[in-house]
Order: C-alpha cells, then structure tokens, then sequence
C-alpha cells in the first residue's frame, strides 16, 4: 500500500498549471471511478506517488458515515498526458502480479466480505478512517490460477461497459426531453406531426413571447380546477386515522416520482381517516406546494387523498399531461416565489394567476402523446440499468465466490 500526498487547500491549482489529483470524491459508493471529483495539484510528487493509468487505489476516508465508501476501490482510468497522483484521503495498491490479476482484485474489493471487513476497520465520528495497517491482514479467497482469475474480471468488464453504454443512453435521453419539452411547450406540433418553426408557421407576440398564432394564452385557473388535499393529522402513524385501504399521497410520494404516473405511496388512510379527507380522481395533476416546491406528478390510482399540502390540479377537458409539462415549467419561477424559511410553501392563490400557452384541444394530446414516447424510452433504459445491476450483484455472489466456476471457457476451442 502507497498512501497519497498530504496536502493543503493552497495546494490546489488550475487544470494547466499542476497534476492531476485523485481525491476521495472519485470513489463512488460501492466502488468505481467519478471523474467529477478530479482537483489539481501544485506540489512535488514524490516518484511512488505517481500513478499510470490502471492503477488500484482504495478510499482511506469517508463522509457518508454509513460506510459506502471507506475501503471502496477504483482504477484510474485513462486520462491526458499530465502526471497523475493522488491524496492522502488514498493508498494505491500494488499487486503481486504472479499472484493475483489486478482487474480481479478490483472487483474482488467490492465483495460483500470485504466491504464488512472495511467497515469493521474504520473510525470515527463525522469522518471514517480506515485502518490502513489492518488492511494486509485482511484474508482473500481466490482461484490459484490467475488465467481464471482473469476471465472473471473480463466478465465483470463486459457487465460494466453495458451498464456504462445504459447509463450513456439515459444521459442522453434526458437532454433530449428536456429540450423537446422547451420546444414543445413553445412551438407545438402540427398536425402532420412536425414541430413548428416561424419559417414554416405563423407566430405572434404574447406576454409569454413567441407563441402559435392559434394559440391562446390562458391563466392557470381558467385552465384547470385547482384545490389542495384536507388531511392534515400528525402524527402519521396513528392508528386512530391511518393503515386502512384508502391512498393517502404525500409530498415525497410525488418528489419520488416528478413527471411520471404516481402508483405507489407510503401510507393508507382508514375509514375515520378518509372521512375527513378529500378524495380526487385518477388523473389529478399533484403538485407539491410546501417543502420540495413545484414537483408534480398524476395520480393513477382510484380514490386517492393527498395531503393538505399537496396540490390538486384537475385539468379536464384539457390534456391531463401538457398541462402538467406547463406546470413543472414553473417550477424554477415558483421556487422563487415561496418565501426563503424554514417551512417553505406557496399558497394556491400564487398558482391562480400564472399563464399558459394553450394550444387547441387535439394538438394537446398530439404534445403529450409524443413526451410519453420519450418518457417510456427513457423509463425502459432505466429498466434495463436495472437489471443490469442485478446481474453484476448476482455474478459477484457466484463468481467472486467460487460458487460457480468459469472453468469450462478457459478450456481451448476445439475445431
């Protein structure tokens, strides 16, 4: 083990002026390399201190006080020509390379025996220390072979490039959505389908600037029934209202599913407790109005009561799903809007008056039709990643175990 530099904040340096330096926010939970954590370094390196690209570091340190990440390994990955090092918050691993193959051993660092032996080293109050001399004791069961040992990691590599290439893809969908809402809440789409441009449309000025020229703009009250949920009983685990039959939506319930259809929540109502509550339809629009300002989401769930400081917006006869898109727009403005406290909210009487662009009828669900098509690209990749995580948990319980050999695929090809 080769701890990193001791260094001070006046240490640090542009990205042309020193080396880049490995800190402890590149350890991801678990393990695995963040670029975003990437400083620069001003001071001397010592030579040991040096690394090349594939090297095997090891968090010594940790913030997150539940462990995630003392102990946790990464490789350093390809990067500019520029010397690389790394802090004292790492030690660089070297191993014996007739003994062990380094990709294995980095994946082998993210067993669960040895996440416990690291958590079992570690101290501290508000920052984990790992105890770096106990580390060498720490006993590995591995295949002899290191051809094996080898083909193991090649496994694990390929499962990693394939949750890398997913999560690439769910990057990228994301911009996209986020500029086609912008388009499609300014521009619209004809009704061949295309989005409209002033080159090929006619536009005109309104107080939201340049809209359609079929467009009207409207206040959100003229556009939608707007109330709030009633309950408001604390505390909320009381069995005089609560653990019946009847969804009670409150504001995490909505922050953990913002733009999508919300059919999962955390807590029931009872008869006593729905009798003093207020019961919306599937399709209600719910917006949170207190704590985490502005997000939304629509209710697919029969007789469903939200809390008193959930909003309700019913927007029929108008597209349930572009005038939530009109609605999570705002969200940056109302953020502004609610006062700076430590219980922040808006009231309904903020919402009533802010305007919308309001395209015709059909062209709404033209609008919605295609940001659910997006919406379902980007959740079936978010699937995907999913199963691809518990693929790699699955392999690791087998492969780095012993549990199931890959024996059979060293053997040579037969003709």
């Amino acid at each position: 083990m080769v701890k990193g530099i001791s260094y001070a904040s006046e240490d640090y340096c542009g990205p042309d002026d020193g080396a880049i330096f490995i800190t402890i926010k590149c350890v991801s939970k678990a393990g695995g390399f963040k670029s975003e954590g990437i400083k620069y370094y001003k001071g001397v390196i010592p030579q040991r201190q040096l690394l090349s690209t594939g090297d095997l570091l090891i968090a010594n340190t940790d913030l997150t006080r539940a462990g995630d990440i003392v102990g946790c390994p990464i490789t350093v990955p390809a990067m500019s020509d520029m010397p690389i090092t790394l802090s004292m918050d790492l030690s660089k691993l070297v191993e014996k390379p007739d003994q062990v193959d380094r990709r294995f051993l980095y994946y082998r660092l993210m067993s669960d025996d040895v996440r416990s032996f690291m958590k079992d080293h570690a101290s501290g109050s508000t920052v984990l220390h790992l105890q770096t001399r106990a580390v060498p004791s720490l006993s590995l069961s591995i295949p002899n072979s290191t051809t094996e040992q080898t083909k193991i990691a090649e496994i694990f590599s390929t499962v990693d490039q394939a949750i890398e290439q997913t999560e690439a893809l769910i990057a990228k969908q994301q911009r996209i959505k986020t500029g086609l809402m912008q388009d499609l809440l300014t521009r619209g789409i004809d009704e061949h389908g295309q989005l409209r441009t002033e080159q090929t449309h006619a536009f005109k000025d309104s107080p939201l600037g340049r809209i359609p020229v079929d467009w009207e703009v409207r206040t959100f009250e003229e556009v939608a029934e707007i109330s709030r949920g009633k309950f408001t009983h604390r505390p909320r685990n009381d069995p005089a209202f609560y653990e019946g039959d009847y969804p009670f939506v409150q504001t995490g319930d909505v922050t953990r599913n913002v733009g999508r259809k919300l059919t999962e929540y955390s807590q029931t109502l009872n008869e006593r407790g729905r009798s003093v509550s207020k019961e919306f339809p599937t399709g209600t629009i719910a917006i949170t109005i207190a704590a985490n300002i502005a997000d939304t989401a629509i209710l697919g769930i029969p007789m469903c009561f939200p809390d008193s400081v959930v909003g309700a917006v019913v927007p029929a006869p108008n597209d349930v799903r572009f005038v939530e898109l009109s609605i999570r727009r705002w969200k940056p403005v109302l953020e502004q809007l609610a006062p700076q406290s430590a219980q922040r909210n808006i009231n309904l009487e903020t919402l009533r008056p802010l305007l919308m662009a309001m395209p015709g009828g059909e062209e709404q669900k033209r609008i919605g039709a295609l940001y659910e098509s997006v919406e379902k690209a980007q959740t079936d990749l978010v699937a995907q990643r999913t199963k691809q995580f518990a693929l790699k948990t699955a392999l690791m319980q087998d492969l780095l175990t012993g549990r199931k050999r890959v024996t059979d695929l060293l053997e040579p090809a037969t003709a």
